[in-house]
C-alpha cells in the first residue's frame, strides 16, 4: 500500500462564525495535541462551535473545543475539553494582541485542516455582529435563494 493513499483529509468547520461574527483578519496555526487526539481530528470528532482563544502571558490559549475520545485508545486519552497551545510567532502574537488591547475584538477559530502532514488551525480576529446585521444577513440569504430558485 501507498504511503500517499492513507493521507487523511481534514477539513472542520466552524459554521456560525459568519453568522456571528464579521471576519477582520485570518492567521494560521498550529495545535498542540497530546496523545491520541490528532487520530480523533482525523476522524471528524472535533467541534469548534463554542471555542475561543484568549492570550496569557504572551501564550494563544484555545478553550472549548472539544475532541472526543479516540475509539481504540487506551487509558491515556486526556479531557476533551482542556485548553490547548496554539503555535503561533511572536510577531502574530503581538499582532493579535494590538487588535484584543483596542477592545471589541475576539479571537474565533474558524477551521481545523491538513497541511501536508501537520494539523492547521485557521484562527480569525472577529467583531461581533449586532442583532439588525445577523437580521440583514438572514434576508440576503433568503434572497439569494429566491433568485437561484427563478434561475433554475
Amino acid at each position: 500500500m501507498d504511503k500517499t493513499s492513507k493521507r487523511y483529509e481534514v477539513n472542520i468547520l466552524n459554521r456560525n462564525i459568519n453568522f456571528k461574527y464579521e471576519i477582520i483578519e485570518k492567521i494560521e496555526a498550529g495545535i498542540s495535541l497530546c496523545g491520541t487526539e490528532a487520530k480523533s481530528i482525523k476522524s471528524g470528532k472535533c467541534n469548534l462551535k463554542d471555542s475561543f482563544a484568549l492570550i496569557k502571558n504572551n501564550d494563544v490559549i484555545l478553550k472549548n473545543m472539544h475532541i472526543s475520545p479516540y475509539d481504540k485508545g487506551n487509558i491515556n486519552n486526556v479531557n476533551p475539553t482542556r485548553d490547548r497551545l496554539l503555535l503561533l510567532h511572536k510577531k502574530e502574537i503581538l499582532k493579535l494582541l494590538n487588535y484584543l488591547k483596542q477592545g471589541g475584538y475576539t479571537l474565533v477559530p474558524s477551521r481545523i485542516y491538513t497541511k501536508g502532514r501537520w494539523l492547521k488551525l485557521e484562527l480569525c480576529v472577529c467583531k461581533g455582529k449586532k442583532l439588525y446585521d445577523k437580521r440583514e444577513t438572514i434576508k440576503k440569504r433568503q434572497a439569494d435563494r429566491q433568485m437561484n430558485l427563478f434561475k433554475n
